[in-house]
């Protein structure tokens, strides 16, 4: 018997196709994330051998969700597509870098971090193929930085909020604000070690700190509450899905 989808998963289906269509609208910058060319070959080949096994990680993990939890393979979708149009959303900021949100926190709370290296890095190379933002050969620096650092610290965050008992949609925004800070720490870390300068790598990696704070600290403020009412949004519409991958218990999910 062919399997009809309900209207929730119609609405989810058409969201998640609907705004990664948004983000094609903007306009196509050189500087996203960190540049091509922007980093030596050493370092390019080096980060992405060290996201090879959270990549691996990163699959199994998504085999199994969608092995054991059919109904969340929509959220998992939307979380893509929430990251996508997020992170296409830039500011100059950093020579050979910009400022922008990430979006993969949000993933990472709900999902877990793993499955967030896969979907990072699919949204990675997406912009760097069909925005020219970014590029392929710093595709693993910029994975690593967004896709992998970000996402272990603001799944540590939630974690840490849930066990002091904080409010969830406060934990929420404060896990994907600091995941988003973090993923800056990491780049700056990255651009400071290709790109040391006359004074050494310290004194690179804390101007290029310096530079990003400017306009990352607003922004990660901002992805903090828009990822609240995005969380807050699904609780509404989307309980049985949210119950399913264990984000909400059974009472939260039935009162």
């Amino acid at each position: 018997m062919k399997k009809r989808f309900t209207n929730m998963e119609r609405r989810l289906l058409a969201l998640s196709c609907f705004v990664p269509l948004l983000a094609l609208l903007t306009v196509p910058a050189k500087a996203m994330h960190i540049m091509e060319g922007f980093l030596p070959q050493g370092h390019a080949i080096a980060w992405g051998a060290v996201c090879v096994p959270f990549v691996v990680g990163g699959l199994i993990s998504i085999k199994k969700i969608i092995s054991n939890h059919r109904k969340a393979v929509l959220l998992l979708a939307m979380m893509g597509a929430y990251a996508f149009v997020l992170s296409a959303l830039k500011m100059p900021s950093v020579t050979g870098s910009s400022s922008h949100p990430t979006g993969t926190g949000l993933g990472a709370v709900m999902f877990g971090p793993m499955p967030m290296a896969v979907i990072g890095m699919i949204v990675l190379l997406f912009q760097a193929i069909l925005l020219a933002h970014g590029g392929l050969t710093t595709l693993g620096a910029n994975t690593f930085s967004m896709a992998i650092a970000g996402p272990f610290v603001s799944f540590g965050v939630y974690k840490l909020c849930q066990k002091l008992k904080v409010n969830r949609l406060v934990s929420v925004g404060l896990a994907c604000a600091i995941g988003d800070l973090f993923t800056y720490c990491v780049t700056s870390v990255q651009l400071a070690l290709a790109h040391p300068g006359q004074e050494g790598v310290l004194a690179s990696m804390t101007e290029f700190l310096g530079i990003f704070a400017l306009t990352q600290v607003p922004l990660a403020i901002v992805e903090g509450i828009l990822s609240a009412i995005v969380v807050m949004m699904l609780e509404s519409f989307a309980k049985p899905e949210l119950r399913e991958i264990g984000f909400l218990n059974k009472e939260v999910a039935d009162a």
